[in-house]
């Protein structure tokens, strides 16, 4: 960085290449949160409250919670750094700290508890086939999983016996009876247009349903994705642990730069 060095005095002075450095860090954390908070699904948000065990607590308001103080903690981090204002400094890096190691302590925790974690996989979507049609988004959610998984119900087909248009009691009218969704359907390449009865039946004795549809679970199709990925997921968040420890260094850098100064005054 070159150019006429701020606060110049005995020897102390703050780095200009630090403090732009960071404000522009913070720049684009705050950008990045406004984008997601904006961004947000928030019809699937609003109802995951009624198909996970969370005692009634909508998620919705955590997600609220977490972008706003992502939002404060940005917002502290660009004021701070152009201010050269030590508190917001000090707010920034230890706040920015302690998401850190909330973050290292939720990934330990989901080590140590996968297997309740995988119980609650099962549970949300086996709770989501429940609800298949009484919401557009969620329809969507369990569309887009079942789709980019090659899957079928939390376990297998099967599962969507829990629904009341597609189980396979004989008092059941629904024209879907003993059928699943398009979305577990095997994809014919030659199809230009979505077949949206492609799985009408498919639930019947007698028929080879791997010609159809798939037949392996989300659950285990997603564990399949996480070991098939793994380098990829640890990178991603390896990724932002750096970058998170990076905009730390940068903060108390600057917070020391700004101290030397004032010690000289």
């Amino acid at each position: 960085c070159t150019g006429v060095k701020h606060h110049h005095f005995k020897g102390a002075e703050v780095s200009c290449c630090v403090k732009y450095f960071l404000f522009g860090f913070n720049i684009i954390f705050w950008v990045t949160t406004l984008l997601s908070l904006s961004l947000s699904p928030q019809g699937v948000l609003s109802n995951l409250s009624s198909i996970t065990d969370l005692g009634g607590f909508d998620p919705v308001w955590l997600f609220i919670v977490v972008g706003g103080v992502m939002f404060i903690l940005g917002f502290a981090g660009c004021i701070g750094a152009l201010r050269e204002n030590t508190f917001l400094l000090k707010f920034f890096s230890v706040f920015l700290g302690l998401i850190f190691f909330l973050e290292l302590t939720a990934g330990i925790l989901a080590f140590v508890f996968k297997d309740w974690i995988k119980d609650q996989l099962n549970f949300f979507i086996n709770n989501n086939v429940k609800a298949y049609r009484d919401d557009i988004d969620l329809q969507n959610l369990i569309d887009f999983a079942q789709e980019y998984w090659s899957c079928c119900g939390a376990h297998g087909p099967d599962d969507w016996n829990l629904n009341i248009y597609f189980n396979c009691t004989e008092l059941n009218p629904s024209r879907e009876r003993c059928g699943v969704p398009f979305s577990c359907c095997v994809k014919d390449p030659a199809e230009d247009v979505i077949n949206t009865q492609c799985g009408y039946d498919v639930r019947l004795q007698g028929l080879d349903r791997q010609k159809y549809i798939y037949t392996k679970g989300c659950v285990g199709q997603f564990e399949k994705w996480l070991q098939d990925n793994l380098i990829i997921v640890a990178g991603i968040f390896v990724g932002i642990a750096l970058l998170q420890i990076f905009g730390i260094c940068l903060a108390q850098n600057l917070v020391s730069d700004v101290k030397a100064v004032k010690a000289n005054w």
